[in-house]
């Protein structure tokens, strides 16, 4: 049986949003394990992805930040239609990596004793996005414009606060949360009726069509293990 695996095993190129980079490796992980399939991880913002498939990058499948990019790409044909799904719904935290810095409420935001704000470019990164719909439901992205630091993926806006270019990070739940529960720093869990659903849906793209792993993929992320690693990061699958 293994050796059958092995035979049929194929690689899949996937294109991942940046803010779902922890739980897709561990899934891709699983993946491999289980099917002898091998998932090429890219991880970045969802509006850059769409502008390298568009310029013809050979991604077979595209797991997005949002449910619009998908949805673009199907409706260009450059995805298979009937393929897309939502896989996630993500979460918002503010954090810092001081275990003292971001208080249970988030009142750190109207205080304002920080220099730098770091947050993902919202015309690129859905999480972006909900950062400066939470700014502008809180009634502070005015005041707090002038201390925003800007990365190109919610990647980069984590690294900011890592590196302590910035003391706060308005960021991706599952970047700084593992086992059910902050891994590093502190944070506060932005409710969710402060900006839009961060609905996150998965396409198989042209270069995918009748390829055996990116349907594979596709499949197993709708799966009992991989739904296990989505909630151990913060994610609602």
């Amino acid at each position: 049986m293994a050796t059958a695996v092995l035979a049929n095993a194929a690689e899949v190129s996937v294109a991942v949003a940046a803010n779902f980079a922890a739980p897709m490796q561990a899934i891709a992980q699983a993946f491999e394990q289980d099917t002898g399939h091998k998932a090429v991880l890219a991880f970045g913002s969802s509006g850059s992805f769409y502008a390298q498939i568009t310029n013809g990058a050979p991604f077979q499948v595209l797991l997005a930040a949002d449910a619009t990019t998908p949805e673009q790409l199907e409706k260009a044909a450059l995805a298979v239609p009937g393929s897309r799904f939502i896989y996630a719904t993500g979460r918002l935290v503010l954090w810092s990596k001081q275990a003292a810095g971001v208080d249970a409420n988030g009142a750190v935001l109207r205080a304002g004793s920080f220099r730098k704000l770091a947050v993902a470019n919202p015309k690129l990164a859905p999480y972006g996005a909900a950062a400066y719909e939470t700014l502008q439901s809180l009634g502070l992205l005015q005041s707090l414009q002038g201390r925003l630091v800007v990365g190109q993926n919610i990647g980069q806006a984590y690294q900011f606060v890592a590196s302590g270019n910035a003391e706060l990070g308005l960021l991706a739940l599952s970047q700084v949360y593992a086992e059910g529960r902050l891994s590093q720093g502190s944070g506060w869990i932005v409710p969710a009726h402060l900006h839009r659903p961060i609905t996150q849906a998965a396409v198989l793209l042209k270069a995918g069509r009748d390829q055996p792993a990116a349907l594979a993929l596709l499949a197993y992320l709708k799966g009992a293990k991989a739904l296990s690693a989505m909630r151990a990061y913060g994610y609602e699958p």
